[in-house]
C-alpha cells in the first residue's frame, strides 16, 4: 500500500459559527503549536548542553511536532477590523449595526475592515511555516493562488493587485476593479492564523456600509454575481480544498 510523503494538514469544516468562537478556536490551536515549538526548542537546547543527539524516554525517541490545520467556516453577519485598520472606514453606526444584527470585532489580524456572512467561504489555515517556508509574502501569494486556481475552474481570471493583498478581477482596469477574496493573517513563531474570505453567494449589500479593506472607489464582487447563478457551496469548498493541496503540496486529512 502506497503512503503519501506529503505533509498532512488536518481539515475541519466548522459549519456556521459565531466569529468569536472561531477566533477562540484559532487562538487555542495556535497556542498549542507554539507550546510544541517551545518544547522542541528547550529539548534541543538540553541536547546541545549534554552533547547528545537524541532524547530517549522509556527507550523511545521523543519527536514532538506541530499540527497543521485548515478550517472552513461561515459566520453570521460580522464586520472585523484589522489591527492597523481605520474606524473611519466603517460607515454604519453601532446602533444601526445592532438593529441589523451585525456583530463587530477589533481583531489581531493584518488588514483593514471587511465583512463575513452567509454563503461566504472563510478559510483559516493554522500552519507552521517552519515546515514550509518562513516568508509571509510568499505565504500570502500562495493563498491567493489557491483562489485564483479555483476561479479559473469557473472560467474567471483571478488577479493580484500590486500592494493590495487578495484576489481581484480586472485589477488593472480603472473603474472595473472588483475584489472577490479578502485576506488578512496573523503569525506568531511562524504559526499562522486568520486567512481568507471568498465571496461565493454572499449578500454584497453588507459591503455598502464599509470601505472594504480601506480601499476607496473599488467594487466588491462574488462568484454568484460574476457567473449570474448561485453556486453549490460544497462544490466550491471541494475545489478550494483540492487547490490548497496542490499549491501547498499537502494532503488534507480528517473530517
Amino acid at each position: 500500500m502506497e503512503t503519501s510523503n506529503k505533509q498532512a494538514v488536518l481539515f475541519r469544516d466548522l459549519g456556521n459559527m459565531e466569529y468569536q468562537h472561531a477566533w477562540d478556536l484559532q487562538e487555542k490551536l495556535l497556542k498549542e503549536n507554539v507550546e510544541v515549538k517551545t518544547l522542541i526548542r528547550n529539548r534541543n537546547m538540553a541536547l546541545e548542553a549534554i552533547g547528545n543527539g537524541q532524547l530517549v524516554i522509556d527507550n523511545e525517541e521523543v519527536t514532538p511536532s506541530t499540527t497543521n490545520y485548515l478550517l472552513f467556516v461561515e459566520h453570521p453577519p460580522v464586520y472585523t477590523l484589522g489591527k492597523s485598520g481605520d474606524m473611519s472606514n466603517v460607515l454604519i453606526s453601532e446602533e444601526e449595526r445592532a438593529a441589523q444584527g451585525i456583530s463587530f470585532y477589533n481583531t489581531n489580524r493584518g488588514g483593514d475592515i471587511t465583512f463575513h456572512g452567509k454563503d461566504q467561504l472563510v478559510g483559516y489555515p493554522i500552519l507552521d511555516l517552519d515546515k514550509f517556508y518562513t516568508d509571509l509574502g510568499r505565504y500570502l501569494r500562495s493563498l491567493e493562488e489557491v483562489i485564483i486556481l479555483t476561479m479559473a475552474e469557473y472560467g474567471l481570471k483571478g488577479e493580484r493587485s500590486p500592494g493590495e493583498t487578495g484576489v481581484w478581477l480586472d485589477a488593472s482596469i480603472p473603474g472595473k476593479e472588483r475584489k472577490i477574496c479578502a485576506m488578512g493573517i496573523r503569525c506568531s513563531r511562524w504559526i499562522t492564523m486568520h486567512g481568507f474570505a471568498f465571496n461565493i453567494n454572499t449578500d454584497l449589500n453588507y459591503f455598502n456600509y464599509i470601505i472594504p479593506c480601506g480601499i476607496q472607489n473599488k467594487q466588491v464582487t462574488s462568484l454568484e454575481r460574476e457567473l449570474g447563478r448561485k453556486l453549490d457551496m460544497d462544490e466550491v469548498k471541494e475545489r478550494v480544498k483540492k487547490n490548497f493541496e496542490k499549491v501547498f503540496a499537502v494532503e488534507l486529512t480528517g473530517a
